[in-house]
């Protein structure tokens, strides 16, 4: 029966380890035997508990297994399986991880505390809990590949039981809210900015039409350079935007959206050199877009919020919530009931005031 032990060190400096083993015995004697030392005693514990649970329910470790196949090395498996599809932020994130330590761990010795202790150290660098749970989750969706697609054992449990952990230790977390809009100023000054980089692009990239393009239509800027002149609806005014972003759907969620006011005259100056509408790259416009952004001293406004930007313009136009979600491409409400009660609590209470004097009435 597998069981573990901690012993706690002094290291020269002063600062406390703790070295936590897991051993097999058979008659007093150890048939295996593996520890790792960690600097807080809940991770060395949560370790032990982990190695214990998977050695009971798959055995005592072979030899022949080596050599063992990283962590890092099973995100290469992942990212390049043909039949694998994730988005670029999965792809930027994935990359991440590679390159920090606990990528050349080896997934059979991946533990709770393991994940535990990267997290912290995300933490630690400055990155914020949704960020953290974000890495979390994709290492997760890594892991569980592991055994049905690439036949390498991973401790799911251990997973699990980090993933509990960080949670309570409010290491991870959900995303905050955000309701940064840019000012009338800011967008006018960015507007200009953007302009001015126009004359010394080599592509002649529109910069501020793509710009203005990307508030007025509350697309995402992947969104925009895909865009494609066959999907063009000259009759309705409307494109068809393909693979929307959908959490429940990772491909094949087209959508026609109508292109409202200025935004179609924009798409129609556009040069018809490529079959995009926008042959760009998506990064080389977001890059110069915080060149400009920074240069003015314009603080947290990230591009994904002229998304936001153009919901707010379409409900102080007038469009209701369900009008507004043609163009945004939410298939729930509840995001863009958000940011409606963001603009008009005001209005909500001068409402109720009216539905009260009317009942009264």
């Amino acid at each position: 029966m597998a069981f573990y032990t901690v012993e706690k060190r002094i290291k020269s400096d002063g600062t406390l380890r703790y070295r936590c083993t897991v051993g097999v015995k058979k008659a007093g004697k150890y048939i295996y035997r593996e520890n790792r030392t960690f600097g807080k005693l809940s991770l060395a514990k949560a370790w032990g508990i982990s190695r214990v649970s998977h050695i009971e329910n798959n055995g005592i470790p072979s030899d022949d297994q080596s050599p063992k196949v990283t962590l890092g090395e099973l995100i290469q498996k992942y990212t390049s399986h043909p039949n694998i599809k994730y988005g670029r932020s999965k792809a930027d994130v994935l990359k991440l991880i590679s390159r920090s330590p606990v990528a050349s761990v080896a997934v059979s010795d991946l533990s709770s505390g393991t994940l535990i202790e990267h997290c912290e150290q995300r933490r630690a660098c400055g990155a914020g809990a949704a960020t953290v749970a974000q890495d979390l989750a994709y290492i997760g969706s890594v892991l569980k590949a592991a055994k049905p697609i690439f036949n390498i054992d991973a401790d799911l449990q251990a997973y699990s039981l980090a993933r509990q952990n960080l949670t309570q230790m409010k290491v991870i977390g959900p995303t905050q809210k955000r309701s940064r809009r840019p000012t009338r100023e800011e967008s006018e000054q960015i507007i200009a900015g953007l302009r001015n980089k126009e004359m010394t692009s080599y592509k002649k990239v529109p910069f501020s039409d793509i710009f203005l393009f990307s508030i007025l239509t509350c697309m995402r800027i992947g969104e925009v350079c895909r865009i494609q002149w066959e999907d063009v609806d000259m009759q309705q005014k409307a494109v068809l935007v393909r693979d929307r972003k959908d959490p429940r759907k990772k491909a094949g969620n087209h959508m026609l959206v109508p292109l409202l006011g200025e935004s179609w005259d924009i798409l129609q100056r556009q040069p018809k050199i490529s079959e995009r509408v926008f042959p760009f790259h998506s990064r080389s416009v977001t890059q110069t877009y915080r060149q400009v952004r920074d240069k003015l001293g314009i603080e947290d406004l990230r591009y994904h919020d002229l998304r936001r930007e153009g919901a707010s313009r379409l409900f102080e136009s007038g469009f209701t919530i369900e009008e507004v979600a043609q163009v945004t491409g939410h298939k729930s409400l509840n995001i863009l009931w958000q940011v409606y009660t963001e603009l008009f609590p005001k209005s909500l209470h001068v409402r109720l005031e009216q539905l009260k004097k009317e009942r009264l009435g």
